[in-house]
């Protein structure tokens, strides 16, 4: 290398560092002014986004005592709602100080991070908020499910906040009014829900007498009368580590106002978290509906016990789910009783946590991926895999959406969209759903076996 190269070194270095990791200034027109927000990109694929959107969540199950799935989750185990991560190429690994970056990952003026991660020479790396890039290496931060995805007393989940930028450069939360500017008609969690939902793309609202369209793709807000725009912010609510602890010692939100627990259920076997198995009454009526909806199909099988089991979180989880459906499709459900056969191996885990196909669905793939579910308790009967006296099956309740029917080895729900996840097969009446909000598991039904 020649000397007049090396002399040039220290100012190329410089220069580098400023492009990699400048925040900007004042004087940047408004159009090269970074945002502090991540664009939203569409993938060309709703089915690999949206795994890869669970396997980037961390599970709430075990961030609140345990999972019952343990290392078969899908979803990230880490005692923190968060976690920032930054890839070597082949590996994410985790980054130092990560309550520091995430309370500045909060603050919506930042667009990068305060300090540096690492430092090659001359050239110092900071995380770059706006790409979630650090130099050349990838950044990631996973955490938990949005709040407006899950029922108001599960803990621990992100609440995010959505800012717009005023004329002045101050970011502004949505839903509140200011001394200089009306508040607007939607608030944070009303974004939210929009945004997660993904049924659209924009969403008109109102601040005072002005009207504007929120681009969710391009993070912008525009006045629809003079056709400026603004840029918009999504941002989750800091939570510190001592909080977190503070959190899960205090438990559930309000637990003793679980709505709608079913009025013969037995109050005193109800708990915060987990399940309570109640043997039914051979003679009651619960017990013969289910023995006659068993039968019909399967009229020479014997019946051992039926249990009731009593999950009230995953019931309040169910009815909320109920209700979100209610709200989307003008107050109508189609509810139905189906039946879902499994290895004896997975029966603890579904009752703690509900089903998950991916863990328990490993049966058959024939109709799709998923929770196969159907009207015979004698279809599912034949995935009821043990080599023991006798089986076990589920009755569960099930909320479905369109029909349509998928091809071999495809998610179903994927095409469909949320509250839509059901791929019908006529003939056998056989349902296969994706996800876990749209069923309760009843009861379970131990049948003597034949071998």
């Amino acid at each position: 290398m020649s000397s007049d190269v090396i002399q040039k070194l220290p100012s190329i270095y410089r220069n580098m560092y400023a492009i990699q990791n400048s925040k900007g200034s004042k004087h940047d027109t408004e159009d090269n002014k970074p945002s502090p927000c991540k664009e939203r990109k569409h993938s060309s694929s709703q089915e690999s986004t949206s795994i890869s959107n669970e396997v980037e969540q961390i599970c709430l199950y075990h961030l609140y005592t345990s999972c019952v799935f343990e290392d078969k989750c899908i979803r990230t185990h880490f005692h923190l709602p968060y976690r920032w991560q930054i890839s070597d190429g082949n590996t994410w690994k985790d980054l130092e100080n990560m309550e520091e970056l995430e309370k500045e990952y909060c603050d919506p003026n930042n667009v990068r991070s305060a300090r540096p991660i690492s430092k090659l020479g001359f050239i110092f790396s900071y995380i770059s908020f706006v790409d979630m890039q650090s130099g050349l290496k990838k950044v990631r931060r996973l955490s938990t499910a949005s709040s407006v995805t899950k029922p108001p007393h599960f803990i621990l989940t992100t609440e995010w906040i959505w800012y717009w930028e005023d004329e002045y450069g101050v970011w502004r939360e949505y839903g509140k009014k200011d001394s200089d500017h009306a508040a607007a008609t939607v608030s944070s969690d009303d974004l939210e829900k929009a945004y997660t939902a993904g049924s659209s793309t924009k969403l008109n609202f109102k601040a005072g007498v002005h009207e504007y369209e929120l681009d969710f793709g391009a993070m912008t807000q525009k006045n629809l009368r003079y056709r400026t725009e603004r840029k918009v912010c999504r941002r989750p609510k800091f939570v510190s580590q001592s909080e977190v602890e503070k959190i899960r010692k205090r438990g559930f939100k309000n637990t003793e106002e679980f709505k709608r627990i079913p009025s013969h259920w037995d109050k005193s076997a109800l708990p915060e978290l987990g399940f309570k198995l109640i043997d039914l009454d051979s003679s009651s009526e619960e017990y013969n509906k289910v023995k006659g909806d068993f039968q019909r199909t399967m009229p020479k099988t014997q019946i051992k016990r039926i249990c009731r089991i009593q999950n009230p979180s995953l019931w309040e989880l169910y009815q909320w789910q109920k209700d979100q459906m209610q709200k989307s499709n003008g107050g109508k459900t189609d509810e139905r009783f189906l039946f879902h056969g499994t290895s004896k191996k997975h029966i603890d885990a579904i009752c703690h946590q509900n089903f998950d196909w991916r863990i328990c669905g490993l049966n058959g793939t024939v109709y799709g991926k998923g929770s196969y579910f159907a009207r015979d308790a004698s279809y599912s009967d034949a995935y009821c895999r043990e080599g023991s006296c006798s089986k076990t099956m589920f009755l569960a309740r099930v909320l479905v959406g369109e029909f349509t029917v998928a091809g071999l080895s495809r998610v179903s729900h994927r095409i469909l969209g949320p509250g839509m996840c059901k791929n019908a097969v006529a003939a056998k009446q056989v349902i296969t759903m994706c996800s876990s909000n749209k069923h309760y598991i009843c009861l379970d039904v131990t049948e003597e076996s034949d071998f």
